[in-house]
């Protein structure tokens, strides 16, 4: 495979990473949902928050984890199951949890009446911010994606490769968090219950499946 082949796939890979981590559709979903009925210039500041979140998290931890792998060279295969196990484990807690799936977040947002936040700017850049501290706590992003980098630290070693993955998973997670605001004016608050659970299956089985990429061929 030539460089640009190479690319591509790692491009791909990083995508899938966004996707795992941002489709499950949680409380923030919700919320992001709500700011989609209010206004949408709010709305895609909110979104971008999300994406800009989870970019900050792929870079930092697409830069250490190749020299995490590095410092643990001789013993990659076992690095690589403990990064399998670890997200297996954040996948078996996101299945498990669409079973019962958290409540509407919808009282937390406040009115979608629209009577939210205005659209001025200084509305946006206090959405933005917030919506970048509620998904800056999750500690769930963090260790997903060192789990996710330090496994495949060779694959992502040097700029051009690390790069390009955490592009793919910036622009696989705005994607979708655009998605779904786009989506709001017609779903709402509305969406049910049985919806969100399947959104957390398909988000935690990418994770899973990510799992198993990664811990094969077996030490």
């Amino acid at each position: 495979m030539g460089p640009m082949g190479e690319w591509w796939t790692t491009a791909a890979a990083g995508a899938a990473a966004g996707l795992g981590v941002a489709m499950p559709l949680g409380a923030m979903g919700v919320l992001l949902i709500q700011e989609g009925m209010r206004g949408r210039r709010g709305a895609v500041a909110a979104a971008t928050a999300v994406a800009v979140v989870d970019l900050v998290y792929a870079a930092v931890a697409t830069a250490l984890g190749p020299l995490v792998a590095a410092a643990l060279s001789g013993v990659e295969a076992w690095v690589r199951l403990v990064a399998a196990a670890v997200l297996l484990v954040i996948a078996a807690r996101g299945l498990l949890a669409s079973r019962t799936p958290p409540p509407a977040a919808a009282a937390a947002a406040g009115p979608a009446d629209g009577t939210g936040p205005a659209d001025g700017a200084a509305g946006v850049a206090r959405t933005f911010w917030t919506f970048a501290g509620l998904t800056a706590v999750n500690p769930t992003t963090a260790l997903y994606f060192a789990a996710l980098t330090t496994a495949q630290g060779a694959a992502l070693r040097g700029p051009a490769a690390g790069g390009v993955f955490v592009a793919g998973v910036f622009l696989a997670s705005l994607l979708w968090q655009q998605l779904l605001i786009a989506g709001s004016s017609f779903a709402g608050a509305r969406i049910s219950a049985r919806a969100r659970a399947w959104t957390f299956r398909i988000g935690y089985g990418l994770v899973a499946g990510y799992a198993v990429k990664i811990a094969l061929p077996l030490p």
